[in-house]
């Protein structure tokens, strides 16, 4: 650019007929070239240069050049700035497919999605079978399965998730019969008026937040969510085994509080907790619970999980203090998906203690506590599209604090009212064609030292129907051994 305006200038020199001309011109040149210099020592200053402009001929000499047109300092930054890609957003947990393990979901897409927000379906339905034959046909000692010899819709549900400019909103709506086993448990809402099971037994989940663009992530939300403690879902479709594990069954399925959720790096998550109480909608006492829950990933085939949980939760008894913790540990020793033989295997185990204290001990001099483990190894076969799981468990419960009744009366006198073992082993054996849907077969044998499980004649009346009067004692047994048919499908 200086070389062309240099020429153009020497050519007037040359064309100019007097002294006087010339000494105007020399001066003009000077001026130019000062103007010069400062356009391009601010040009310098930008981080990358300008593209050169296209080469523009000279005009026709004039005794006198024209003054230069001024370059709008906008302009030049404009042109000049470079172009700053987008960062791409911090995702935890992307770095593998953790689609195998017990309690995840076994998507892979979403295909109801469009960016902003997601619609998801569920739909879990089954056919229970007791060789107990209980007469009511009511199942009882599960969370999961509660009737007989039935064809149920045990959840069915639609949702919708959204999470637009860091704002978080999720809704989840449910019907079906293990709202009767869990949501309508729920004592708590007895405190007082205004509230009641009806309030929130229809939302299985419901919460609004915001994320925080720090490290890989932060969101605090509020609302009603499904409960960190344990390792098996609320969810039996993304779960190895239909019918959860004891221990699993045995604490909370839902929260209703607050949390936040920190991810410092894309393997770790730390999420601490305040709620009114274990699995309740309602307080029990005047302190709110609070929790911590602990997730590491090292590698796409190994995961750790550590929960603890400390509240009140004992009518009338604010003074005993319920403490409870869970541990475990999934590891994916083979996988080979493209195989028609023996495509992957995984083994999950998991820990539960737990223990009441202080205030009013209904067993004085014994101690209240729960502790208990579920260990399962589940065989994919077929590309994953077939999957047989082994699972035996143990549990104890002294005092029986957290065991769900056997009866509306809770549980049968007999000469031992403390103490509560049970152990059982299970087999399930999935059909997969697709991430989406999921035709089950399971069973189930499980052993207690006290009766626990609904024996013939049942737990409800004479003739097993809900007001029949007349004299009656519930059929409690010490065994049962059940076939659970499922299907489940969730998009």
């Amino acid at each position: 650019m200086r070389v062309l305006i240099l020429v153009f200038c020497a050519g007037l020199l040359t064309a100019a007929p007097q002294q006087d001309d010339r000494a105007a011109l020399r001066a003009e040149i000077e001026s130019l070239k000062r103007k010069l210099s400062e356009l391009e020592q601010r040009v310098a200053a930008l981080p990358e240069a300008a593209p050169a402009p296209a080469a523009v001929p000279a005009p026709a000499p004039a005794a006198v050049p024209p003054a230069p047109a001024a370059v709008p300092a906008a302009a030049v930054v404009q042109a000049a700035a470079p172009s700053t890609p987008a960062a791409e957003p911090k995702v935890p947990f992307a770095f593998g497919d953790f689609t195998w393990m017990n309690g995840q979901s076994r998507q892979k897409s979403q295909p109801l999605s469009n960016g902003i927000a997601t619609v998801s379906l569920y739909l879990d339905s089954y056919y229970g079978y007791s060789f107990n034959h209980p007469k009511d046909d009511t199942i009882v000692g599960s969370n999961t399965v509660g009737r007989n010899a039935e064809f149920q819709i045990n959840t069915a549900g639609v949702g919708i998730e959204a999470d637009y400019k860091n704002v978080i909103g999720k809704v989840s709506f449910q019907v079906g019969n293990m709202q009767s086993l869990i949501q309508d448990a729920d004592a708590s809402v007895t405190r007082g008026r205004n509230l009641s099971t009806a309030n929130y037994k229809y939302l299985s989940e419901i919460l609004g937040g915001y994320h925080f663009d720090k490290w890989y992530g932060i969101n605090v939300e509020a609302g009603i969510f499904y409960s960190y403690v344990g390792m098996e879902s609320y969810l039996t479709a993304e779960n190895w085994n239909y019918n959860r594990s004891l221990v699993c069954d045995f604490t909370p399925f839902y929260f209703s509080g607050a949390r936040v959720q920190i991810f410092p790096t894309e393997k770790i998550k730390i999420e601490p907790w305040i709620m009114n109480g274990f699995q309740s909608y309602g307080k029990w006492n005047t302190s709110p619970s609070a929790g911590l829950s602990n997730y590491y990933r090292p590698h796409e085939w190994l995961a750790f999980a550590a929960n603890f949980y400390y509240g009140t939760d004992t009518k009338d008894n604010p003074g005993r203090k319920r403490f409870h913790h869970d541990n475990s540990i999934l590891v994916r020793y083979w996988n080979r998906p493209t195989s028609a033989g023996v495509s992957k295997m995984a083994l999950s185990m998991n820990n539960h203690y737990g223990f009441q204290s202080g205030g009013v001990n209904p067993f004085p001099g014994r101690k209240a506590y729960m502790a208990g483990t579920s260990i399962a190894n589940r065989i994919w076969f077929s590309r994953d599209h077939l999957a047989f799981t082994v699972r035996g468990e143990a549990i104890t419960n002294p005092s029986r604090y957290l065991a769900p009744a056997p009866t509306a009366n809770g549980f049968p006198l007999g000469p031992d009212n403390y103490s509560l073992k049970i152990w059982g082993v299970t087999g399930t054996f999935d059909i997969l064609p697709t991430d989406f849907m999921d035709f089950r077969t399971e069973f189930i044998s499980r052993h207690s030292n006290v009766p626990f499980f609904a024996g013939q004649g049942g737990t409800t009346s004479p003739d097993g129907f809900l007001g029949t009067p007349g004299p009656f004692v519930p059929d409690v047994a010490r065994h049962e051994n059940r076939l659970t048919f499922a299907v489940n499908f969730r998009m």
